[in-house]
């Protein structure tokens, strides 16, 4: 039995204490959003589990969208369809129901994430589509070097490749996603060439992994990135990112087919 928080979150978040300012911070990147319609194909019915705010459903898709938080489902565009209250590791669909079905930045945070893919795969046809971290690479990152109690979280919390590979069965590719200079979508790598913009609070309280560390961490990343930003030490060490185009991250999509 999937335990539930009194939001209704079902992983290790209550999204009911991340606030409003989740959905102005984590807006869709639609070089990201490329990768994500590729990956798709020309399904027609899309299955979006721990759908979240909507980001990345688009009018291509018949979209059937699946979140546990209350929160998550009340900040959903009116435009968009009423997300169904549901977990991933016991959906309420029939086999084989959907062409295609997708799972963004959510995987980790799901109680069973094996079982929940299996899930997907039960009610999916054709290909599932999961964006997520590789937890080898996260830290990697140099905010490795200023919150590294962050980094362990998120490395932690991510699932190893090879079992969502396992849980998918078939075919499955892995596809590094390149991140854009000046991604939208604001989780962590999203800022690895605009440091500054990782000292707004707003910023990292809509990343999950900054839940997991006290004030303290908060208030001690703050003072060393800004005292690193302001005597020229980050530059020296990672200016170069600030003019990369894209930065190869932990970020990938797995593609899996039967």
């Amino acid at each position: 039995m999937v335990m539930r928080t009194h939001d209704g979150s079902a992983g290790d978040v209550d999204y009911g204490s991340l606030g409003p300012g989740y959905a102005t911070y984590r807006r869709p990147d639609e070089r990201i959003a490329h990768v994500i319609a590729q990956a798709l194909g020309d399904a027609r019915s899309v299955l979006n589990v721990g759908a979240g705010t909507g980001s990345y459903e688009t009018e291509a898709h018949a979209i059937t969208a699946v979140e546990p938080s209350l929160a998550m489902r009340a900040m959903r565009p009116a435009r968009l369809a009423t997300a169904i209250d549901a977990v991933a590791e016991d959906l309420p669909f029939a086999d084989v129901e959907f062409d295609a079905s997708m799972t963004l930045f959510s995987v980790h945070q799901w109680s069973d994430a094996a079982a929940g893919l299996r899930e997907m795969r039960r009610v999916t046809r054709g290909p599932v589509a999961v964006l997520t971290c590789d937890p080898a690479r996260v830290r990697d990152f140099w905010l490795y070097e200023y919150a590294p109690d962050v980094l362990e979280t998120e490395a932690r919390r991510y699932p190893p490749l090879r079992l969502l590979t396992a849980a998918l069965g078939g075919t499955t590719t892995v596809e590094s996603v390149p991140i854009p200079l000046d991604c939208t979508d604001g989780f962590n790598e999203a800022y690895y060439g605009r440091p500054e913009l990782l000292l707004d609070p707003a910023a990292r309280q809509a990343c999950s992994a900054w839940s997991f560390v006290d004030d303290r961490a908060r208030q001690d990343f703050d003072t060393s990135l800004r005292r690193a930003l302001g005597s020229g030490a980050w530059d020296d060490a990672f200016g170069h990112l600030r003019g990369r185009p894209t930065y190869d991250g932990s970020l990938v999509l797995l593609r899996a087919t039967p």
